[in-house]
């Protein structure tokens, strides 16, 4: 099967590339800029463009696919190509459904959690020998790809995610999936880009719940009023089976999960994690894995790509950077590290750079979220404003919509650089909130 990807350097994109390069199809692509480790990765299988940019000529009637990126527009010359020829043009989850329709899907889906969980499952999966096909947005330990597609496996894990297929495709990515087996993980307000109200985000989880399969099971957490409301109302039939918070506790800087076993220790630690465990555990039953294996397995998982990762200092600092940037991400990572460290100096830095963060009505949903932590900082770049053509917001602003009068606001990396060069990393602890990078800033040092 011969595939182009319009867009192949994103995340996802590349990563699809790859694993139908695995799989022995054709595949080619374009990009107008690339960025690592994408870049090295598809060079790696052959599969880098030689150049970057858009070259409708690269679109050929014998071309079985083309498979259109987000980070691409509507009037890109390949897509005009393409629509040209007739040929069949596919959303990068459109065409991770028509890899899977023959086999059980299971789709992690929710606000927050979706990747742990997703990677949790894989995690438990992969210890046991047990080899389905996946896809999940992070990189994780004993993975070289982050997407696999087989003829052979009856079973696909995917992370569901609300925003856009693509841009001629303006539904959410998971009602794509026609999941047999699904997860909700929480129902917290996000993309208001694309999303203008909370009830146009609620929903798109309402059809996801109606887009499960009949007969199918619905694994959802009992502790979101939200999700509880979605599952309730839902008028398709599937299996109900919901979870909360397990009971753990922490001693000697380490999470214990209390079970009928025993107390299991465990490699990562906050009550948001735990719940994550709790849904990744019932999902993992739904696939065969006891519990008992379950527990065996879920010892070693250190965490997904970014979520809660401690980084090697030079200095031996303790130090932890989180993907967090939405409110509801914040409060749960904020939480768990004031529980972990609890005796500690607490450092926490929030970085606010997407459309939504930025957004002073958005702003709305981070009151409290910094609290609990003894020095608490966040930085947002004015040039990022002006990028996205939005209005100037005052530091003063920020401390009044995050309900901390003792918030330190930077709004210039320089600044922000000067002040984390004055303090003693190896006094204290410091956790890293962002999508970002701090402007520049080289947390190993």
């Amino acid at each position: 099967m011969k595939t182009h990807f319009i867009a192949i350097g994103g995340s996802a994109m590349h990563n699809l590339a790859i694993a139908l390069k695995d799989k022995g199809y054709q595949v080619t692509g374009s990009d107008d800029a690339i960025f690592e480790p994408s870049k090295s990765r598809l060079e790696k299988k052959g599969i880098l463009p030689e150049e970057m940019g858009w070259f409708p000529e690269k679109i050929t009637p014998d071309i079985d696919a083309v498979i259109l990126g987000m980070h691409a527009h509507q009037d890109n010359p390949e897509l005009a190509k393409a629509k040209e020829l007739g040929l069949k043009i596919y959303s990068y989850p459109e065409f991770l459904y028509e890899q899977s329709k023959t086999k059980t899907r299971v789709v992690i889906a929710g606000s927050h959690g979706k990747t742990t969980i997703t990677s949790m499952i894989l995690h438990v999966l992969n210890f046991h020998q047990k080899d389905v096909d996946f896809m999940v947005g992070a990189q994780l330990e004993g993975f070289d790809c982050m997407v696999k597609l087989t003829q052979d496996n009856d079973f696909m894990v995917l992370e569901g995610d609300e925003y856009l297929s693509s841009p001629i495709d303006l539904r959410s990515k998971f009602l794509l999936y026609q999941p047999n087996i699904a997860l909700l993980s929480g129902i917290a307000w996000d993309h208001i880009n694309v999303f203008k109200t909370f009830d146009d985000y609620i929903e798109q989880f309402r059809k996801f719940v109606a887009s499960i399969t009949p007969g199918g099971v619905l694994v959802y957490n009992e502790e979101d009023a939200e999700v509880v409301k979605v599952v309730e109302n839902a008028e398709n039939y599937f299996r109900k089976i919901p979870y909360k918070t397990p009971e753990y506790d922490i001693s000697n800087g380490k999470v214990h999960l209390k079970t009928e076993m025993g107390d299991i220790p465990l490699s990562v630690f906050g009550a948001h994690n735990l719940l994550n465990l709790e849904g990744a555990r019932h999902i993992c039953h739904t696939l065969g894995i006891m519990d008992e294996d379950f527990y065996e397995a879920i010892m070693s998982f250190k965490g997904a790509s970014k979520r809660l990762e401690k980084v090697e200092r030079e200095d031996k600092g303790v130090l932890y950077k989180d993907f967090a940037h939405a409110p509801s991400k914040v409060k749960a990572a904020v939480k768990a590290f004031c529980e972990q460290f609890k005796n500690e100096k607490k450092y926490g830095f929030l970085e606010l750079h997407t459309y939504s963060s930025l957004n002073p009505v958005f702003l709305e949903q981070y009151d409290h979220a910094m609290d609990g932590l003894d020095e608490a900082v966040v930085f947002y770049s004015e040039d990022a404003l002006k990028i996205k053509r939005m209005e100037p917001i005052s530091p003063d602003l920020i401390k009044e919509k995050f309900k901390n009068e003792n918030l330190r606001v930077f709004t210039n990396a320089e600044e922000l650089h000067a002040y984390w060069n004055t303090l003693n990393k190896a006094q204290g602890v410091y956790m890293m909130m962002s999508s970002g990078n701090f402007g520049g800033l080289d947390l190993t040092k």
